[in-house]
């Protein structure tokens, strides 16, 4: 796995230990970056397929974070970023902790927002004692709720 995360071809997030009195999963989750090879794994062999199969969300996801890794990696940062999930199910995608302020991002692959997709970084926002949020859609349209913003993947 380390040659492969040499390679750039996996990204190993680890989980964020902010403990806010809440048992935390600290396990990590591996992420391939290279979505074509992700799809070409799991046997998705065209954009059509692609739109119906059970694993888009997570192709997404994968595709997301590795977009966020390259402009890190484009300016010679080393990309801050991690995962964190407690043990009642609640989770946040992708945690980016600049040292002062932790920015949590939630991704669904969606097109229309649901109220459904605020829930989990909403609740993360008040635990964590932060202001503000962002949620990447697969939709077109950015939208401000609350202390939210919801982006399109193309705003990346």
């Amino acid at each position: 796995i380390s040659v492969l995360e040499a390679s750039f071809l996996v990204k190993i997030l680890r989980p964020h230990h902010a403990n806010f009195n809440k048992r935390l999963i600290k396990s990590p989750k591996l992420y391939f970056l290279d979505t074509g090879l992700l799809c070409y794994l799991l046997g998705i062999r065209s954009p059509e397929e692609l739109e119906v199969h059970s694993m888009r969300g997570a192709v997404f996801e994968a595709y997301i974070l590795s977009e966020i890794i390259k402009q890190y990696m484009n300016t010679g940062a080393v990309p801050p970023l991690y995962y964190w999930r407690d043990s009642q199910g609640h989770e946040i995608d992708i945690v980016i902790d600049s040292g002062t302020k932790l920015l949590p991002i939630e991704i669904k692959s969606g097109q229309t927002l649901s109220s459904e997709f605020f829930k989990g970084i909403e609740s993360w926002l008040t635990l964590a004692g932060e202001s503000e949020g962002i949620l990447i859609h697969g939709g077109t349209d950015s939208y401000q709720r609350g202390r939210i913003s919801a982006q399109p993947w193309t705003c990346l």
